[in-house]
């Protein structure tokens, strides 16, 4: 079992930064990659960022060039830092896991986009 729990979102005016934290626990050893969706009023959860155990990251078109995954200093967090925010990119932000053939997802935190 793994939890995730999310921090750092919120308002922000457009063109402004955010960076977001996820944090794991439970059997945080079995944890490879980790990844960052997000899910925008009547759209579909849509994959935003990944970051495998050797350091691959993958990013959506749309955040490309303005946001960056990392891993913290301690192996059970992630962040994502995004800049150059618009008001597209409002929605909640979720922290992603797979592990030993589950899924597991943060409960999310929710990041607006707006003056």
């Amino acid at each position: 079992q793994v939890q995730l729990v999310e921090s750092g979102g919120g308002l922000v005016q457009p063109g402004g930064s955010l960076r977001l934290s996820c944090a794991a626990s439970g059997s945080i050893f079995s944890i490879n990659a980790m990844a960052w969706y997000r899910q925008a009023p009547g759209k579909q959860r849509e994959l935003v960022a990944r970051l495998s155990s050797g350091g691959n990251t993958n990013y959506a078109d749309s955040v490309k060039g303005r946001f960056t995954i990392s891993r913290g200093d301690a192996k059970n967090t992630v962040h994502l830092q995004m800049n150059s925010l618009k008001s597209e990119d409002t929605a909640v932000y979720y922290c992603y896991v797979p592990s030993q053939g589950m899924d597991y997802w943060g409960k999310g935190t929710l990041v607006t986009v707006s003056s």
